[in-house]
């Protein structure tokens, strides 16, 4: 028993067959008046996202998902997370995850960069303490120093991106997720991003990444995870999951 704990502890995540879907309505924004008159129409359908997913990730190792839209993955990356949770199966996911799953998400629009530095540090459970410690290295790796003590709602998307990702390399996170974020911002701060992530991960750390750009997945992944009708159709080697998922995509066009 001692032996199968310990190998399973060499996963940081673990997800079980795992199935979610969405009721999608038919009639949207009617008043309370309307539903009663007209409730036959207030029906559904069900839209099933996963349908029985299973993927183990490693300690230290780098993984892409890809796949059209509304195939999964983002919502995979969200129930990881702990943002949404799965209809059945389940996630087991072992240290801090941190991560940029919506661009600006968790951020106050009324609060100054600095303000929300210390709001989202202290969301990934850092101290009043340890945020203090970190917070040039963060405000330094943003590139944000001029606007860092003006509201956020006045911030452009590529600043945002800045500030949320480097409040994210900076809480000590096992485990990082990342949801199309680096396809915002110049090249030069993607590729000190990249450069970031490589980081991170030679000291062992996890990286789920979603994306189209599929380039920096083969450049930084050791594996792609191709998610297709709510299944993983394949995984492997990014360049030659992508290749095939490159085909299958322009066949049904």
């Amino acid at each position: 028993m001692e032996s199968v704990n310990r190998d399973r502890e060499e996963y940081s995540v673990e997800i079980e067959n795992v199935h979610k879907h969405y009721r999608v309505y038919k009639d949207k924004g009617m008043e309370l008046k309307e539903k009663l008159l007209f409730r036959r129409r207030n029906s559904y359908t069900e839209h099933k996202v996963l349908r029985g997913v299973t993927i183990r990730i490693k300690r230290g190792e780098a993984v892409g998902f890809v796949g059209h839209n509304g195939c999964g993955k983002s919502t995979l990356l969200k129930m990881i997370s702990r943002i949404i949770y799965p209809d059945s199966g389940t996630i087991t996911t072992r240290g801090r995850i941190s991560g940029l799953i919506e661009l600006g998400a968790g951020f106050h629009p009324d609060m100054t960069g600095r303000e929300n530095i210390y709001t989202n540090a202290a969301i990934y459970g850092l101290s009043k303490k340890e945020i203090d410690a970190r917070l040039e290295n963060i405000i330094d790796f943003s590139g944000i120093r001029n606007a860092i003590d003006t509201p956020v709602r006045t911030y452009s998307s590529g600043m945002y991106m800045r500030l949320g990702f480097a409040v994210a390399i900076n809480v000590d996170a096992e485990i990082l997720l990342i949801d199309e974020i680096l396809a915002v911002g110049d090249g030069e701060f993607q590729a000190k991003c990249l450069n970031e992530l490589r980081t991170f991960k030679e000291r062992g750390k996890t990286i789920i990444i979603v994306s189209h750009a599929l380039g920096q997945i083969e450049e930084l992944c050791d594996k792609s995870y191709w998610i297709k009708d709510g299944l993983v159709r394949m995984e492997g080697p990014p360049k030659e999951v992508h290749s095939v998922y490159l085909s299958d995509r322009q066949e049904n066009i």
